[in-house]
Order: C-alpha cells, then sequence, then structure tokens
C-alpha cells in the first residue's frame, strides 16, 4: 500500500522498493539493499542515484565504501507543494488556452469509489443546477463521508438540485439541502443514476464496483434536459 503512495508521489516502482527498503535497513550498502529489496544491484544503483537527485537518499564514504540512507520521508510533503507551486505558476495559462481553444466534445470513464468522487467534484466546478434521474440510497452508502462535504461546497456555491427518487424510497433516504425532489413509480427504478448539469451527463452505475460514465456534451445534454422535464412533470411531489 505505501509503496502505490511514493508511486502516487512521483517515485517510479524500482525507486519505491529502493525507499523503502533503506527506511527498514538503515544506513547500508548497495548490495545489502539489492538483497533486500530483491532488484538486481545496477537497478539498485540507477535508483539510488535517481533518489539523490529528488533529496530523498543521502551517501556518506566509510573506509571507501558507499553508505546510503534515506531522508526523512515528510521530504515528500515538499516535494508534492513544490509540485503544486509548479503547477499553480502555469495554471493561469493553461486556463486559457483551454478557454480558447473552445468547448470540446469527450466520453470519460471513472472507476472505482475515487473515480465518482472526481466526477462530482466537476459538478461542483460546474457551478449548474443538477438534475438527477434515478437517484439512488447507494450513493450515500458507498460515498457517506464524501456527500457530507459534497452538500457543503454545494450550499456554499449555491447549486441547486432536482431528484427524482423511486417511489419505493419515499422516507427512506436523507434530507437534501437546496433541493426539490419528486417521485416515480417503482416499474421505472434502475440501478443507474443519470445526473445533468450544464453541457455534462453523467450516468453512474451504482454497484459493488461502481462505474460513471461522463458525457461532455451540449446537444446531448440538452436531450437529457428535456427528457428530465417529461419525467419530472409525471413524478409526484
Amino acid at each position: 500500500m505505501e509503496k502505490r503512495f511514493l508511486e502516487e508521489a512521483g517515485l517510479t516502482r524500482g525507486e519505491a522498493d529502493v525507499y523503502t527498503s533503506l527506511l527498514e535497513l538503515g544506513q547500508s550498502l548497495a548490495g545489502d539493499i539489492a538483497e533486500k529489496s530483491g532488484m538486481h544491484r545496477r537497478s539498485v544503483y540507477d535508483s539510488l542515484y535517481r533518489l539523490m537527485e529528488k533529496g530523498l537518499v543521502s551517501y556518506v564514504v566509510i573506509k571507501d565504501k558507499k553508505y546510503f540512507e534515506a531522508a526523512n520521508p515528510e521530504k515528500f510533503l515538499d516535494i508534492v507543494k513544490e509540485k503544486e507551486t509548479n503547477i499553480r505558476s502555469i495554471l493561469k495559462e493553461l486556463k486559457e488556452k483551454y478557454r480558447r481553444s473552445g468547448f470540446k466534445e469527450e466520453v470519460t470513464v471513472f472507476k472505482g469509489k475515487d473515480g465518482l468522487k472526481t466526477l462530482f467534484d466537476d459538478q461542483i466546478k460546474t457551478g449548474h443546477e443538477i438534475l438527477i434521474l434515478g437517484a439512488s440510497t447507494a450513493a450515500n452508502d458507498m460515498l457517506k463521508y464524501y456527500f457530507f462535504e459534497y452538500d457543503k461546497k454545494r450550499i456554499r456555491n449555491k447549486i441547486k438540485v432536482k431528484i427524482i427518487f423511486s417511489k419505493k424510497l419515499r422516507g427512506k433516504h436523507e434530507k437534501v439541502p437546496l433541493s426539490e425532489i419528486r417521485y416515480l413509480s417503482d416499474e421505472y427504478s434502475s440501478p443507474a443514476a443519470t445526473n445533468i448539469y450544464g453541457n455534462n451527463v453523467a450516468i453512474i452505475h451504482w454497484s459493488e464496483k461502481p462505474l460513471g460514465i461522463l458525457i461532455k456534451s451540449e446537444g446531448i445534454a440538452n436531450g437529457y434536459k428535456r427528457y428530465f422535464d417529461l419525467i419530472w412533470k409525471i413524478a409526484r411531489k
């Protein structure tokens, strides 16, 4: 698990193996690190020198031998902050280029809980009213603590939501702030939910391995909005 996070912080698999091995061994020779990590000695040296460039490893020479040592893991916080600073320094320019390029139609697939969090974060960034067809209580069960923060951001940004639940869920869901809710006959219920906001349509399948498909298209979004308005008129308060 820890190695996966180190890779997400910018290390290669080999660098992560070498760094964690050094943490466990303490000050060590390259041969000891190779034995501990199960890596080839040449690969260990390559990883060590890259880690030294990143400030994550240092060495001392004792009797003509190099003993390597891992830096304090808090160094990763400095690396992450530096990356954020670098991105922020060019973010304005990148956003301007994106704006000039015009709206792009695209389809993106999001998998797992973290993927769906990214999808819902996009709703907040867009800032438009959200229309939800086929809402499921599985969403709250799966991302309970996330939706608490999500709703706080939505309220702060005054983003309203219209929701159509299945009739069987009447009284079984928590009160949703800044919302209008209506109910549809159970025969139309589905494990998939459709969220429409701005020029976006998100189709979400709430299952053990949740999946979201985000369609960015003004034409498709307008078509879904008209369909939602039709169902909204049929649904009951």
